[in-house]
């Protein structure tokens, strides 16, 4: 009922709706964070430009790839060059930090409170900025995360020390015969625990994360409940903003808070309990820890 309606906000320089959201944030009885691609492109984790050609601009010159999505899904012509690619962007988007502390500003603004975080990222960058995986859903998967190719079993197995040794041992965009993972059931090559088919492995702690939040969700039926989107495009609304809406409808009390620099809108039906930031989400961030830092 909402896609007729939608209406987009400018936002200027966003000091209003900064203050206005300084203010919810405050006075909340409960935070539910939904978080997108959006958050980490702006913690840093780019899938272009330079950070591409520094892991991969050999790929870039054999192939012609030009960004770290769309070389996901190349059919490669082995496996040991499949796991070539997909070790080094293991490695580089899931083992180590984002080179902007994003995550660690969110961290500090809900820090001690009751909130939690549903997100369509995979990177575990939340998990590294210290939050609790108990107050996590990860709804599409994780990088550091290996299922069978024929999804013959409901199990994933951790991938880090396999993954650093194909980036250490790999050699002319190829990793050794002998490092190329089989599922420990069946013998069929593994694959990474992603949805993009309907082979995605939903594990116990898939499971688990998910009962979690429909215990949260059922605490949010009244009060005053804020529900942050941040950096949550269109490419699978009905996750997380589709949902936000409905809530926010739903619960008289509750506020939709958007931050996305481009696509900052809120449908008419909910757009008076409704703050709408057109920016970068590192730039609110910052502002909000150093009004903090201020009040203090």
């Amino acid at each position: 009922m909402f896609l007729k309606k939608r209406t987009k906000e400018y936002t200027g320089n966003c000091w209003e709706q900064i203050d206005q959201l300084k203010q919810k944030l405050e006075k909340a009885d409960a935070i539910l964070i939904g978080a997108g691609a959006g958050l980490s492109a702006s913690a840093g984790l780019t899938y272009s430009g330079e950070r591409f050609e520094r892991y991969f601009s050999d790929f870039h010159r054999k192939y012609g790839i030009t960004d770290m999505y769309s070389g996901g899904f190349y059919p490669y012509d082995t496996l040991e060059e499949y796991w070539a690619w997909w070790s080094r962007h293991i490695l580089c988007n899931r083992y180590v930090d984002a080179p902007v502390p994003v995550y660690q500003e969110l961290l500090s603004l809900v820090n001690g409170r009751d909130y939690f975080v549903i997100t369509t990222n995979v990177d575990h960058q939340f998990q590294r900025a210290g939050i609790d995986k108990k107050r996590l859903f990860y709804t599409q998967g994780d990088y550091g995360l290996w299922q069978c190719a024929r999804a013959c079993n409901s199990k994933t197995y951790d991938n880090e020390d396999m993954v650093r040794q194909m980036v250490a041992r790999q050699r002319n965009m190829k990793i050794p015969t002998e490092l190329i993972p089989h599922c420990p059931v069946c013998g069929a090559p593994m694959t990474m625990n992603l949805r993009c088919d309907d082979t995605f492995v939903q594990d116990e702690g898939w499971y688990a994360a998910a009962e979690r939040y429909e215990e949260f969700l059922l605490r949010l039926k009244h009060g005053n409940v804020l529900y942050l989107e941040l950096g949550v495009g269109n490419n699978t609304p009905v996750i997380i903003k589709y949902p936000f809406w409905k809530y926010t409808l739903e619960n008289p009390e509750a506020t939709y808070v958007c931050v996305n620099y481009g696509q900052a809108y809120a449908p008419r039906e909910i757009v008076d309990r409704s703050v709408c930031l057109d920016a970068d989400i590192r730039l609110i961030l910052s502002e909000l820890k150093r009004e903090n830092m201020n009040a203090g």
